[in-house]
């Protein structure tokens, strides 16, 4: 489990923080889980909907959004859509406590990195949070090192 929720230079010399949105409608699950991830170091923030959700998103960006499917209003399978839409390099896990085979399978379909069953542990939410935030930063690296590359001619910095 890393205890560090640095990521390695991406944009030069920036560090970047691991930030996640957790988006549930259950107001406890999510004060109790946004305070355990702050106590660890991690940037958290919430949403009771999938409207909020993407309003945050908007204005805040973030590595990983951990998702409720059940909602009311605009449900997660939607949420989903629209995120990895408009945030192709964002991970989504699911999170659901009314799990089925067809619902998982979709989701995954739809770019889900994974799909949690509630109650969800602390240590379950951090291992997928590790997971998702080291394929996040793998990402921005390559195409960090892609930019690069094309900015240099491909001569890898020799010119």
């Amino acid at each position: 489990m890393f205890t560090n929720y640095q990521a390695g230079q991406i944009d030069g010399d920036t560090m970047e923080q691991l930030k996640i949105l957790l988006v549930d409608d259950e107001e406890r699950l999510l004060s109790t889980t946004k305070k355990l991830f702050e106590k660890m170091g991690i940037y958290a923030l919430t949403a009771s909907s999938g409207k909020d959700a993407l309003s945050i998103l908007e204005e805040q960006a973030v590595d990983v959004v951990f998702l409720d499917i059940k909602m009311p209003g605009m449900d997660g399978m939607e949420a989903l859509q629209r995120i990895k839409k408009n945030y192709p390099l964002m991970e989504v896990i699911i999170l659901t406590g009314h799990a089925t085979m067809e619902t998982a399978v979709e989701c995954l379909k739809l770019g889900a990195l994974d799909y949690l069953i509630k109650p969800v542990s602390m240590k379950d939410f951090l291992g997928k949070a590790e997971e998702a935030f080291e394929k996040v930063t793998l990402q921005k690296q390559k195409i960090h090192s892609a930019r690069m590359v094309e900015a240099t001619g491909g001569q890898g910095g020799l010119r």
